[in-house]
């Protein structure tokens, strides 16, 4: 028995042999190496999504806690940046003092990155009373004060004199112009 083979059927083979053995070699030596790099890849891949989804949740945790924290001390953040008016001050508290002086503050060191300055006030009020309903209005004033002790309480007839003085503190105006 002949097998014939026909010029059309050899170069058939002979490209298909050719095409296979290219395929071979090449999954061999591109595709399988490859593949292992590509599997590390991946699974480095997943674990930097993971940790970037945790990273996100905790960016929006925070974020969120960070919108109610300044929600509810609006006030007071406020408060750091007004600069301190010994006159709006005086206005705004003159109703619980017979008489309220204020004497020019005097700038100290900065404390904490906080612009610091010392009030010395005078004041003549008709009862304690009065006293402290002032300092429950500088809780809710425009401005970050303390108030330091002593404060000196002296008896002149019906009224009470007294001297005390306050810090006030305040965020000191940034320069940096990049903002």
């Amino acid at each position: 028995m002949k097998i014939n083979f026909t010029r059309q059927n050899t170069y058939l083979l002979g490209v298909s042999l050719f095409l296979l053995i290219f395929v071979v070699v090449f999954s061999f030596s591109v595709l399988i190496p490859e593949g292992k790099s590509y599997r590390i890849k991946k699974m480095e891949l997943k674990k930097e999504n993971l940790e970037l989804k945790q990273l996100t949740d905790f960016s929006i945790e925070k974020e969120v806690i960070l919108q109610k924290l300044q929600g509810d001390n609006l006030h007071a953040i406020k408060a750091f940046d007004t600069e301190f008016n010994s006159e709006r001050f005086i206005k705004q508290h003159r109703s619980f003092f017979s008489a309220l002086s204020v004497s020019k503050s005097i700038e100290l060191e900065n404390e904490d990155g906080f612009s610091v300055y010392e009030v010395n006030a005078t004041s003549e009020i008709s009862s304690p009373k009065s006293f402290y309903n002032f300092l429950e209005a500088v809780n809710k004033s425009d401005w970050i004060i303390a108030l330091n002790f002593p404060i000196n309480f002296k008896r002149e007839g019906e009224m009470i004199s007294s001297s005390f003085t306050m810090r006030v503190y305040n965020n000191p105006k940034e320069t940096n112009s990049s903002k």
